[in-house]
């Protein structure tokens, strides 16, 4: 099974394009588990709470990963939960960093900046994009990850990450 993980900053069209891949593909995906944890917050979120919100992204990957056929896309995966933890808390769970060291995807598709901003009540950082992009992009290099950056219009990151999946149509 061919595994394809959707990072990068906030507010760039990673839900979106893993929607769009997952109905073309007629292929399952992963949400983001932190989306309906935070929301349900009465607080402001701790370093347990990140914990949490990787323990429950796990077990949806898990559970996808159990019921796909051909290929999965991941809304997010653990290099968002490092990035968010550090940014937020100046550190990251040991075991966070082990489990990213060895989650495995086929293909990262790293989304650019390129698209305007959705305020959302989630989202922290509409002036750093640039400074997280750098952030994830660097990291994936760092850990030899593949992955792709995908920029343009909805229909655009669409069309690029088909050309990147399936190179040969």
């Amino acid at each position: 099974m061919k595994r394809i993980a959707i990072t990068g900053p906030e507010s760039t069209g990673k839900s979106t394009l893993a929607q769009q891949l997952a109905g073309y593909f007629k292929a399952l995906w992963v949400p983001e588990f932190a989306r309906e944890y935070v929301a349900n917050l009465n607080q402001a979120y701790t370093l347990t709470d990140l914990e949490n919100i990787a323990r429950g992204q796990l077990r949806l990957q898990q559970q996808a990963e159990a019921q796909a056929h051909k290929i999965l896309f991941a809304d997010t995966e653990l290099l968002v939960l490092k990035i968010w933890s550090e940014n937020a808390f100046g550190t990251c769970p040991a075991w966070i960093l082990d489990e990213l060291q060895n989650q495995r995807f086929d293909l990262y598709l790293l989304m650019n900046i390129d698209l305007p901003w959705e305020p959302d009540p989630q989202r922290e950082h509409p002036h750093l994009r640039q400074y997280f992009f750098d952030l994830y992009k660097a990291e994936l290099e760092r850990l030899n990850f593949p992955f792709e950056v995908i920029s343009g219009t909805d229909e655009e990151r669409f069309r690029a990450a088909l050309q990147v999946i399936q190179p040969s149509k």
